[in-house]
């Protein structure tokens, strides 16, 4: 049943992509199978199940598109799989990001859901310059909620924080820890950069300081 739904997921990510293009558009089942490189009989088999299901609306011969819960269930995939692009586009990954994406996808689950879209903020893109589609309504009132942590990047100026996360390369969180910058390390953001306790000051570009976590002191002294 896991791969099966993994089958069905892939199915109206691909449809969700054709909406897109062309939102009220009828998506040939021929044009279906070739994107998804598979046979027209199978296409058609899989857009009927999701048809008796009603995430899809099935026309006869001429082809199918998304219900209103299908768009939702595919929107959800694409998301996820863009997510999924841009973690491994920072991480950097060398491998093939499209594919790996496609297995990391189904993996996803809410909470992480959650994370990631913390970690690459509302106005990010996939590394091919196309949008993130938006958040279903219930990850958007999650992310509506103050987060326990933030990136250095979002902190305003004058808050501090406890550093309790790096999504950095190895090396160069070798280079922080020389200065005393790491998990616990409690920093000031300021104009020029992240002033520590022991009189340190660290100068980070943006795409690292978007991955530095911390969280924020209250009313700090």
């Amino acid at each position: 049943m896991g791969h099966f739904q993994e089958f069905e997921d892939e199915y109206l990510e691909t449809m969700y992509e054709f909406h897109e293009t062309e939102p009220l558009g009828i998506v040939r089942t021929g044009d279906l199978a070739t994107r998804l490189g598979v046979t027209p009989a199978s296409a058609t088999e899989m857009v009927q199940r999701l048809a008796s299901r009603g995430l899809l609306n099935y026309i006869p011969y001429k082809g199918a598109r998304l219900t209103k819960e299908g768009l939702i269930h595919g929107r959800k995939m694409k998301r996820r799989h863009r997510l999924a692009e841009v973690l491994l586009d920072q991480l950097p990954y060398e491998g093939n990001a499209h594919e790996t994406a496609c297995r990391l996808e189904h993996a996803i689950d809410d909470d992480m859901e959650v994370a990631l879209s913390r970690l690459v903020g509302p106005d990010a893109k996939d590394p091919s310059g196309r949008p993130i589609p938006a958040p279903t309504e219930d990850i958007a009132l999650r992310l509506s909620k103050p987060s326990p942590s933030v990136t250095a990047h979002a902190m305003s100026q004058g808050a501090q924080g406890n550093v309790v996360g790096l999504l950095l390369p190895a090396d160069a969180c070798a280079l922080l820890a020389e200065r005393g910058f790491g998990l616990g390390t409690v920093v000031t953001r300021r104009d020029s950069g992240l002033a520590m306790e022991n009189g340190y000051e660290v100068h980070l570009p943006d795409d690292w300081l978007q991955g530095v976590f911390v969280t924020l002191v209250e009313n700090p002294a």
